[in-house]
C-alpha cells in the first residue's frame, strides 16, 4: 500500500493464473480475477479497479475463452476493468500468460493485517462451501510443467462471481465496523496457507471437521488445501462473534468458528478431536528453506511476432465494463486509465510486459518497468509505486534460473532509476511444456499519482502541432507527467513503431494525422500548441 495523502492510501498487486487459464482458459481467468480482488479486500480496501495482462499463441478459442472469464467475474462483481495489455506470441502457444491486477482504495487508519493475534481469539471462515475443486491448485498445476494438462483439469478452482460480491460486501463492513482484528483470503493452498500466514507469529489450532462442505466424505488434508473460491479466515474477538455471524447471515453467506488463536507457535490441525497435523508455523513463512539457483548465462537474440499485434484490441476491452463505480475518468484504449479518487485528485494506472520478441532477461525487466511508468506520465500521473509478476519457465534449470536473477536485477535498475518502489508482486514459474519455456516476462504494474483529473492529456484538436519527444528512461518519464498539463495527447511509442503510435493516437482522438515522411526513434507522441522544452524534439506535423 502507499499514502496519497489526506488519508487516503492505495493498495495494489498483481497476480497470475497462468497455468489454471492453459488447462481450463474461462474459469481459470475468472477465479484469476476472484483471487485478486480477495487479496485487495484482505487488507482492508475497497477494489475500484482491475487491469489484465494476456500474452497468447493467437487470438484463438482459448484467448476468447479467457477473456470471457475476466469479464464475467468482473462484470458480475461490479468492478471495472480499466486497463493492461493483450499481446500474441507464438512463444505463448502452449504456455499463454493470464495476469490481473487490482487496485482499491481505503483510509490510512484502516489498515489490516494478515497476522492472527490474541490469544483465545476465534478462526472464523465465512463464504463458499469448501468442496474437492482447486484442490492441488498451487502443487499440481503452478508448480509443474503442462504436459498432460487434461488430466489436470480438476485441480482448476469454480468461480462464483455473485458470491464473490457478497463477500467483498461483508468483507468491508466487517472492517468498517472493526468487528475482525485480521482478515486473509483462502487463495493458493487454501486453508494451509492462509492459516500458516495468519500463525506465523502465535500459533493456531483449527477444527477440520467443522468446516462446512459440500462433499460429506472429504479427508481432513482434502479439506486442509481445497482451493475452493470465495472464503475468507478472519480473527475475532469472542464477544464480537454473534455480530459477525449477522452481518454474513444478511448476506447469506454461511459463518462458522473453526478453530481459535494459540500461543504455541504451531499450526495444528484436529479431526474429530486427535491432531491430523502439527507443524511449527514459521517453518511454513520466515524461516522455510532456501536455496540459491545454479545460473548459466546463454546468448539471446530478439525474435519476430505475430502482425495481428499492430490490429486494434477494442473489441476485447469492450467486453469489460469500465465505468461501473463512476470513478473512471480516462478509459482503456490508451496508455493508463485515470481514476477519480476524492475532489479532482485522481490516480493513472497501468500494466504492461516487455517489448514483444526481447529475450535478454535484463532488459524485459528494465523495458517493462520503464513502459508501466511513462504509460502512467502519459496520462498525467506521477508514477509512486510498482508491483510485478514475473513469469518465468523452470528455475531449475541454470539457464532460466539466470533468466530470473537478470530480470529481477533489470526491475531493481529501473525502480532505483525512477526512485519508486515494487511495494508487492507474484512469481509464476514453470511456464513451459515438453521443455519449451516462455521467454523472460515480467508483467509491470504502475500507479500514478493525478493531481487533477480535469487537466489530463486527452484527444489531440485540430491545428495542434504534434512532435515526438525521442529518448527514454527516467528523465523522459518525469518531463512528461510534469509537462502532461500542458498536452492535448501524450501516447508512447513502443511495439509497432512511430507510425502504430500515430495511428493508434488518430483513432483515439477521432481525427487523422498523416505522416508525411518516417521519423525514426523510440520516445513519446505529444500534440500542443507550443514546442514542449524538451532536449531531442523532432515536429512532425499539424492535425487537420
Amino acid at each position: 500500500m502507499v499514502d496519497l495523502g489526506d488519508g487516503v492510501a492505495v493498495a495494489f498487486k498483481v497476480e497470475s493464473h497462468n497455468h489454471p487459464s492453459a488447462v481450463e482458459p474461462f474459469q481459470g481467468a475468472a477465479t484469476g480475477v476472484g483471487g485478486i480482488l480477495r487479496d485487495i479486500v484482505a487488507m482492508g480496501a475497497r477494489p475500484i479497479a482491475l487491469l489484465d495482462g494476456l500474452r497468447f499463441g493467437e487470438p484463438d478459442w482459448h484467448f476468447q475463452r479467457a477473456v470471457a472469464g475476466i469479464g464475467h467475474y468482473g462484470n458480475c462483481v461490479g468492478v471495472p476493468n480499466v486497463g493492461g495489455e493483450c499481446a500474441f506470441d507464438e512463444a505463448y502457444a502452449l504456455n499463454p500468460l493470464v495476469n490481473t491486477m487490482c487496485v482499491g482504495l481505503l483510509p490510512t487508519e484502516r489498515v489490516l493485517s494478515a497476522n492472527a493475534r490474541g490469544h483465545g481469539n476465534a478462526l472464523v471462515l465465512y463464504g463458499a462451501f469448501t468442496g474437492r475443486d482447486g484442490i492441488g491448485g498451487a502443487s499440481v498445476l503452478a508448480s509443474q510443467d503442462l504436459e498432460g494438462s487434461d488430466e489436470k483439469r480438476p485441480s482448476v478452482q469454480i468461480g462464483d462471481p455473485f458470491r464473490g460480491k457478497a463477500l467483498i460486501e461483508v468483507s468491508l463492513e466487517l472492517i468498517e465496523r472493526d468487528l475482525v482484528l485480521s482478515l486473509q483470503d483462502c487463495g493458493a493452498a487454501g486453508l494451509a496457507s492462509s492459516l500458516s500466514e495468519m500463525a506465523r507469529e502465535v500459533g493456531v489450532d483449527v477444527h477440520l471437521d467443522r468446516v462446512p462442505l459440500r462433499e460429506a466424505d472429504l479427508e481432513p488434508w482434502e479439506i486442509m488445501i481445497s482451493e475452493s473460491q470465495e472464503r475468507m479466515v478472519a480473527v475475532v474477538a469472542p464477544d464480537r462473534i454473534e455480530e459477525v455471524r449477522a452481518v454474513c447471515a444478511r448476506w447469506e453467506l454461511p459463518c462458522t468458528v473453526i478453530g481459535e488463536v494459540t500461543d504455541h507457535g504451531e499450526l495444528r490441525a484436529f479431526f474429530d478431536g486427535d491432531v491430523v497435523g502439527a507443524i511449527p508455523a514459521s517453518f511454513l513463512t520466515d524461516e522455510c528453506p532456501r536455496y540459491d539457483l545454479d545460473t548459466a548465462p546463454h546468448p539471446v537474440t530478439d525474435s519476430p511476432v505475430a502482425a495481428v499485434n499492430h490490429e486494434p484490441k477494442t473489441w476485447v476491452f469492450e467486453q469489460y465494463d469500465h465505468l461501473v463505480g463512476s470513478r473512471t475518468v480516462r478509459r482503456p484504449g490508451l496508455d493508463a486509465a485515470v481514476l477519480r479518487v476524492d475532489g479532482t485528485r485522481g490516480i493513472a494506472v497501468s500494466l504492461d510486459g516487455p517489448r514483444l520478441g526481447e529475450r535478454d532477461p535484463f532488459a524485459a525487466g528494465w523495458g517493462a518497468v520503464m513502459d508501466a511508468a511513462l504509460n502512467v506520465a502519459c496520462a498525467g500521473g506521477e508514477p509512486l509505486a510498482l508491483t510485478d509478476c514475473l513469469n518465468f519457465g523452470n528455475p531449475e534449470k541454470p539457464e532460466i534460473g539466470w533468466e530470473l536473477e537478470q530480470a529481477i536485477d533489470g526491475v531493481a535498475s529501473a525502480a532505483e532509476e525512477l526512485g519508486i518502489p515494487v511495494v508487492s508482486g507474484n512469481v509464476s514459474l514453470y511456464n513451459e511444456t515438453g521443455g519449451s519455456p516462455i521467454p523472460p516476462t515480467p508483467v509491470i504494474g504502475c500507479v500514478g499519482l493525478v493531481p487533477d483529473v480535469t487537466r489530463i492529456p486527452t484527444r489531440w484538436r485540430t491545428g495542434d502541432t504534434v512532435y515526438l519527444l525521442r529518448g527514454s528512461g527516467a528523465s523522459l518519464v518525469r518531463f512528461v507527467w510534469q509537462n502532461a498539463h500542458r498536452f492535448s495527447l501524450a501516447h508512447d511509442v513502443s511495439d509497432g513503431g512511430l507510425e502504430l503510435a500515430l495511428a493508434e493516437a488518430a483513432a483515439w482522438s477521432g481525427l487523422d494525422f498523416v505522416l508525411s515522411h518516417h521519423k525514426p526513434g523510440e520516445g513519446v507522441v505529444v500534440a500542443a500548441t507550443e514546442r514542449p522544452a524538451w532536449d531531442d524534439v523532432v515536429e512532425l506535423g499539424t492535425v487537420a
